[in-house]
């Protein structure tokens, strides 16, 4: 029987300055002496999960996230990727993503990553319109995000993966339909797509009743136009918020959707392993003190199994195999939530070869369906 194969995520909580609408854990012009007690406390912890393995742990995905994690300097990404590699299994084929914004990486920095064994880069770009990007407090522009990508296509990357957002203030779906044009001519390998939403505690939740948002309708609008453009350029979407093209799906999220374990290193970091869920506090003092910063831990009960498998599977395209629920948990699903057939007949859900997933309508409004099915 094969080694079954473990997920790293490491929080990088810096950043150049908090966007307006970000509530992420993260904190803006970081010094650089924080920043390198943060990377030795981060190797610090991960020395201790491995010397908890009777075994060394086997590594396929590992993903820095944050926060900005391409603020690290070169000995940082060096000292990290060196301790993860002397300390566990890494696979020949391990998914190594990184985080970064445009504003944070030079072709040195992105040469270096390729050459440590970085070969996958999430890039943050949101908009291709300046006066939108202005309007969510991002540092660069859509010309230094084409600089950016192209210098790490020079540098050897061939898995980028670009983050976008609709329902940004004063947007409206031509000006979308540009970013989408635009980047479609960069013919990255993975987009994410996602509808801005106004958290509590951000610069847009204190200027929410100025703010002028797309209504629902021109939101929806965004959302069907990105899934049609991009799957008519080559891009399958996945995932509720993600496309890809052939192979190229993110190894890291499917982790987190198809309920595989993973360890998250970091504040705010959150795991799933040995039937437990737990997360990390905010504290970055407490950390940097070398104290347990779990703030939750969860004994996984069969119930929640159970509706995680529901909310993570319909998130997915290809939904959930109706025939692999019953087999889980002894029942069938449609019997256990009568709702799906009043779902099924509106549009919102479909049911096809066996399997029940969201159609374009449905995932749209997912929370608020979800909420009815998971008891």
């Amino acid at each position: 029987m094969s080694k079954p194969s473990l997920g790293l995520y490491l929080h990088i909580p810096f950043c150049l300055q908090k966007c307006l609408y970000c509530d992420f854990c993260s904190f803006p012009a970081p010094q650089r002496e924080q920043m390198e007690a943060y990377v030795e406390e981060l190797c610090a912890r991960i020395v201790q999960a491995a010397k908890q393995n009777r075994e060394k742990m086997l590594i396929n995905s590992i993903y820095f996230g944050g926060g900005t994690p391409s603020l690290m300097t070169d000995r940082m990404f060096r000292r990290l990727l060196g301790c993860i590699h002397n300390h566990c299994l890494v696979t020949d084929d391990c998914e190594i993503t990184v985080e970064c914004n445009p504003a944070t990486v030079d072709p040195q920095k992105l040469i270096l990553l390729s050459c440590l064994g970085v070969n996958r880069l999430s890039i943050g770009l949101q908009s291709a319109n300046d006066r939108e990007l202005s309007r969510l407090g991002r540092l660069h522009t859509f010309a230094d995000f084409r600089q950016t990508f192209l210098e790490a296509r020079e540098a050897g990357f061939d898995n980028i993966s670009v983050d976008l957002m609709y329902g940004i203030p004063d947007q409206t779906l031509d000006s979308f339909r540009h970013t989408l044009d635009a980047v479609l001519a960069l013919s990255p390998e993975h987009i994410s797509a996602y509808g801005l939403k106004i958290e509590e505690g951000t610069p847009f939740a204190s200027q929410r009743s100025t703010l002028s948002l797309p209504d629902e309708d021109t939101e929806f609008a965004m959302y069907r136009l990105c899934t049609e453009l991009l799957e008519e350029n080559g891009y399958q979407k996945y995932e509720i918020s993600n496309f890809a093209k052939a192979g190229k799906e993110s190894r890291h999220n499917l982790r987190y959707w198809k309920q595989e374990e993973y360890l998250g290193f970091g504040v705010a970091a959150h795991s799933c392993i040995g039937g437990e869920r737990f997360g990390n506090s905010r504290s970055i003092s407490d950390f940097l003190a070398g104290k347990d910063i779990t703030a939750e831990r969860t004994v996984l009960t069969d119930q929640d199994i159970r509706n995680e498998y529901i909310m993570l599977r319909l998130r997915l395209t290809e939904g959930l195999s109706l025939s692999d629920y019953q087999m889980r948990f002894g029942n069938e699903l449609e019997t256990e939530c009568p709702a799906i057939a009043s779902f099924l007949q509106g549009g919102f859900l479909k049911k096809e070869n066996g399997r029940l997933s969201f159609t374009d309508r449905g995932f749209f409004v997912s929370n608020t369906i979800l909420s009815e099915l998971l008891t």
